[in-house]
């Protein structure tokens, strides 16, 4: 087989050496480091997509209690997943880690999957879970690219293809299935992961700690802080939002099911309309509970403001109160009348918790 072009000259054994040296005397203590059971990688993976180890970790803490088997996650109800879910974001993640499971479960015999063939068809695995599981849980010398990746292989390795282009995840994932050593591709994945979350770091690399510093050919080259390449994001579209906590006589609150399939998708929130005049949103709100539910309410003065950013969204949503007395809104399937106790069962986006935080401390 003849070597990527990117390799020749390059040190591999000595590299790999290196990182997994300070990976295994250095590297943090994770709760789901605790065994290499798959099913807990795999739970962690998705978690950690998109969002912080220190986030992450009571939220995985949390989840292995709620469903410590794939047969206690694969016969979850919805709500009580969400629940468990609530505040991580990115709730397609949840969902399609509980078809997975259910697959593997009544497929595989509750086996996780050992070859990338077979567990890239489970859905909400793409090429990098796929990569964390077989090398972490398995031993399999099988690539991982993820951002921290591509970022400490640019510097060592000095690539200078844009990281945001899938051709350049697939030219790190060529190079790594030469550069990954057959025998702890476990530490060196989650070395090279490690390395880039506690040193080799987006803007500050920190350099004179770095246990493969003498490898790098960015840092010889002085273009440590010129890697990587990345092309900026699409600016988020900013959507003017309004919402409204509506009290009925017996002080319970209107909460509603978000549809089956979009944007946070059967999570609970309360009634809210995207604004589109250059008006404060009372009129539309009046106007929406007269069509929605035939109730005439008159709105005061906001009671809060949220902001809410989405990687592609940003949502202001000014809030608004009210109580009425004489008008009843039946309850449906997806639409409820809860106490603020009661609330608290329910699966909420971050905008509307946040919502429930202020109205508890104001009741």
């Amino acid at each position: 087989m003849t070597q990527h072009k990117l390799l020749q000259n390059f040190e591999i054994k000595g590299y790999q050496s290196a990182l997994i040296e300070w990976f295994d005397d250095n590297h943090r203590s994770l709760p789901w480091r605790e065994n290499k059971d798959p099913y807990r990688v795999w739970v962690s993976e998705i978690m950690l997509q998109q969002t912080r180890v220190d986030t992450v970790i009571p939220y995985y803490l949390n989840f292995m209690r709620e469903f410590p088997s794939l047969e206690d996650l694969a016969t979850a109800e919805e709500d009580r997943l969400l629940k468990a879910w609530e505040g991580l974001g990115y709730y397609s993640r949840v969902r399609n880690l509980q078809t997975a499971v259910r697959e593997v479960v009544s497929e595989y015999g509750g086996q996780v999957p050992k070859t990338r063939a077979e567990i890239s068809t489970l859905k909400g695995i793409g090429p990098y879970t796929a990569g964390a599981i077989l090398s972490i849980a398995y031993g399999k010398p099988e690539p991982a690219v993820d951002g921290n990746v591509m970022r400490v292989l640019s510097r060592v390795l000095l690539v200078k293809e844009d990281i945001a282009k899938a051709k350049t995840r697939k030219l790190f994932e060529e190079i790594l299935y030469e550069l990954i050593p057959q025998l702890d591709p476990s530490a060196f994945n989650q070395g090279l992961m490690e390395l880039g979350a506690l040193i080799c770091t987006p803007t500050s690399p920190g350099c004179l700690l770095c246990p493969v510093r003498t490898y790098c050919r960015a840092y010889h080259a002085g273009q440590e802080h010129n890697l990587p390449i990345k092309s900026k994001k699409k600016k988020p579209i900013e959507k003017k939002m309004a919402a409204l906590v509506l009290i009925n006589k017996n002080g319970e609150v209107l909460i509603e099911k978000r549809p089956e399939i979009g944007l946070l998708a059967r999570l609970w929130h309360f009634p809210n309309i995207e604004i589109t005049q250059e008006q404060s949103g009372v009129e539309e709100l009046v106007s929406f509970c007269k069509s929605e539910y035939d109730a005439s309410v008159e709105i005061d003065t906001p009671i809060q403001f949220v902001q809410h950013v989405f990687s592609h969204l940003i949502w202001n949503i000014t809030v608004y109160d009210v109580t009425i007395e004489n008008q009843s809104i039946e309850e449906t399937e997806t639409r409820k009348w809860v106490s603020w106790k009661q609330i608290e069962q329910y699966a909420f986006p971050v905008s509307h918790q946040k919502i429930i935080e202020h109205c508890k401390k104001e009741a």
